[in-house]
């Protein structure tokens, strides 16, 4: 690795040219004097710094873009290494105290079209120009910088960041996942409630109490955020759930921690076929059994398994959501069903009736919707898990492995 210095420190209290400064304190939060005017999509202490390296800015004025440092939003600009090319989890020492540790890519956004000629701000795009796209930082130890304080780089410690990686790309696919299967409910004619802003999305549901359709997600990697779950479910008066790395307040207290599973899709193991189990996908016009073997399998409230089979319909509709059916003698044992978003494949709704537990069809159908998931293009395929259930056991056998946990703290609704 090529050391090399910081050649500009860049705020704005929102939006585009970030302006440079003399000097400026980092700490968790992000740069002291920065402000981002699209909170639920940038910020947070996982993405607190954003990072360019002059060597991209200019490849890229090079083509005729007006691009200069500052212009696409970057806090820090660098010289000397190419920082897009730098491993996730590389750390960063700038000046006498400044820690950082690259944690994500940046993906651009149409807030900076302006620095580019035909204002396709994809030119910044990871999958398309992954040596020219901006690098998310969080910060290890915080410290004051300055434009010419030298910059030294170590390799990761260990996994962890790229863990994280990964666990934020399964977040979202469970974001998009969640709010197809709301949008479903809502379609069926029940009144949900859904906030959908950027990384986080929430659902509230006055008439379906529980966690199922009273839940709020993208809070891991924005837990700066969380009072806006909070405020979204004391707006409509009902009881939620927020799924979350940390507690929402200091006396919340967790009632479920779900493991957070991902598998290379290529690498999940393959499952010999059981005799008599027919493992099958459902066309969009085959309704009814998936839902009712869902229900019939987890004993749920009557009006919640109405809600479930009416909303079926819908979903089966929703682009890029897949259902699955185990047949035994030909009668639904079990279901499940995968989701695809920007090659992941996110596993949920797996079902098997009691009396067929214990002989390997949950096994069957996570291998058969992974391999499905990989046929039309996912690299990775992730699962969400009871901790020490048997469906994290079952996944475990299959080749994935732990990235995270997330834990769901109830609120209570407002008096």
């Amino acid at each position: 690795m090529s050391d090399g210095r910081l050649l500009q420190v860049n705020v704005s209290d929102g939006g585009v040219p970030k302006l440079p400064v003399s000097a400026a304190r980092i700490a968790s939060e992000g740069v002291e004097g920065d402000r981002q005017r699209e909170d639920t999509v940038h910020g947070g202490p996982h993405r607190a710094v954003s990072i360019l390296g002059i060597e991209a800015i200019r490849r890229v004025a090079a083509e005729g873009h007006p691009i200069a440092p500052g212009t696409t939003g970057e806090n820090l600009t660098t010289e000397g290494f190419d920082v897009s090319g730098l491993p996730v989890g590389t750390r960063l020492a700038i000046g006498d105290d400044l820690i950082l540790e690259l944690s994500a890519p940046t993906n651009p956004c149409r807030t900076i079209r302006h620095s580019f000629r035909d204002l396709r701000f994809g030119r910044l795009g990871v999958a398309t120009h992954p040596n020219d796209s901006r690098m998310y930082a969080r910060v290890i130890s915080p410290g004051t910088v300055r434009a010419g304080d030298p910059i030294r780089l170590s390799p990761p410690v260990d996994d962890t960041a790229q863990r994280f990686t990964i666990a934020w790309r399964l977040d979202q696919a469970e974001r998009v996942s969640s709010l197809a299967f709301w949008h479903a409910a809502a379609d069926a004619g029940h009144d949900i409630r859904i906030l959908d802003d950027g990384d986080i999305a929430a659902s509230a549901a006055p008439g379906l109490p529980g966690p199922i359709f009273n839940a709020a997600l993208g809070f891991a990697e924005l837990p700066n955020l969380m009072d806006r779950a909070v405020d979204h479910f004391n707006a409509n008066g009902v009881a939620g759930w927020i799924l979350a790395d940390e507690p929402p307040w200091p006396d919340a207290t967790a009632d479920t921690a779900l493991a957070r599973w991902a598998a290379d899709a290529d690498a999940v193991a393959t499952q010999p076929p059981l005799e008599g189990v027919v493992i099958r996908e459902l066309p969009r016009d085959e309704i009814g059994p998936w839902a009712q073997v869902i229900v019939a399998a987890s004993g749920m409230p009557a009006e919640i398994g109405r809600a479930w089979q009416e909303l079926e319909p819908h979903l089966a509709r929703a682009a890029h959501h897949h259902r699955f059916i185990a047949e035994f003698d030909g009668m639904p044992v079990a279901t499940g069903s995968v989701h695809t978003h920007r090659s992941m494949g996110w596993l949920r709704a797996g079902s098997v009736l009691p009396e067929f537990r214990g002989h390997g069809v949950q096994r069957a159908l996570i291998a058969a919707r992974s391999d499905h998931a990989r046929r039309i293009g996912c690299d990775i395929i992730g699962a969400s898990t009871i901790e020490g259930g048997a469906s994290a056991r079952n996944v475990e056998r299959l080749g994935f492995r732990r990235v995270a946990t997330r834990r769901s703290y109830p609120t209570v609704p407002p008096a």
